[in-house]
């Protein structure tokens, strides 16, 4: 396939155009940065250039990574998140169906991050009393920012275009991959590499595992249609340990791993007193087949 990707110099997109190009497809890399993996340097709000690249690459299908993202919040005002996240989407959506067009899939990269609001957010300290087990059914959805509500904005332009012009979209609500850290709502003395340990157990998956989630949605698209899909690591836990998570998280823990607190001990490391929310990949492994590679029993052989 002829393949644009949007956002290619993210941290995604540099681990998944090379994937794609071993798979033999020919990627078109799309980003305002220059970058090995970025063919074109420009932006998805330019809709001339979007018609351009998707008309002379002969463009068979996209991954629309690109975004404005959480941490630019502090940095970006709100308009540029509409421009952006929205507008842009919008611009791809409209060149893929436009006539001529031979896109016969459309891939988006969104956030759990829109999954949260101000309340579970809040978690423990806000009076709750059992970790929020999260899936695809949960509703309404409350973004707390203006990233999560354009993210939500654009899934429903994804759902839009499918239930108008048949293109066949899917959209994956990806959790945390990035390297560097967010908030401070798990705050451990040990940051860093033990907090990422600490996340593959709830809201967390490789950047490795990202990138073939893309993989495994752009075969699956034209079959399925269109669906939304947590992709993140599978986590042990069910919904029955949801009241002991937020009370007495390293004891949970233990329960399924016995080995941790010893290979922990190794480290200096700690477990969260607390965990507020639980991220259910399940969908994504029934009905799109794919399941992340790197959990946290990884992670502790890692160690071991």
């Amino acid at each position: 396939m002829n393949i644009l990707v949007t956002g290619s110099s993210g941290w995604l997109g540099q681990t998944l155009v090379p994937r794609l190009l071993r798979d033999g497809h020919r990627v078109v890399g799309l980003d305002p940065e220059s970058g090995p993996t970025t063919e074109i340097v420009g932006s998805v709000v330019d809709r001339a250039l979007v018609r351009s690249i998707m008309r002379d690459h002969a463009i068979d299908a996209v991954v629309h990574a690109a975004a404005r993202h959480k941490p630019h919040i502090e940095t970006h005002d709100n308009s540029e998140f509409v421009a952006v996240n929205v507008q842009g989407t919008l611009n791809l959506l409209e060149e893929a169906v436009a006539p001529g067009s031979k896109i016969d899939r459309f891939v988006f990269t969104s956030t759990t991050s829109l999954m949260i609001s101000q309340q579970i957010r809040d978690g423990r300290a806000g009076g709750a009393t059992e970790a929020i087990w999260i899936d695809e059914e949960m509703a309404p959805l409350r973004p707390r920012n203006i990233y999560g509500v354009t993210k939500l904005a654009a899934e429903e332009l994804c759902r839009l275009f499918n239930h108008l012009h048949k293109l066949p979209v899917l959209v994956l609500r990806t959790s945390r991959f990035f390297p560097e850290e967010d908030d401070m709502a798990h705050a451990i003395a040990q940051s860093g590499e033990n907090t990422k340990a600490n996340e593959f157990l709830f809201r967390r998956l490789s950047v490795e595992d990202a990138a073939e989630a893309h993989v495994a949605a752009l075969a699956k698209a034209p079959e399925i249609g269109f669906d939304t899909f947590i992709v993140s690591a599978m986590t042990p836990f069910s919904r029955n340990d949801c009241a002991a998570l937020i009370a007495d998280a390293p004891s949970v823990v233990a329960r399924y791993f016995p080995d941790y607190p010893a290979l922990y001990a190794r480290q200096g490391w700690t477990m969260f007193q607390s965990i507020d929310r639980v991220y259910d990949a399940g969908k994504a492994a029934r009905r799109m087949g794919f399941t992340c590679q790197t959990g946290f029993r990884e992670v502790l052989d890692r160690l071991g």
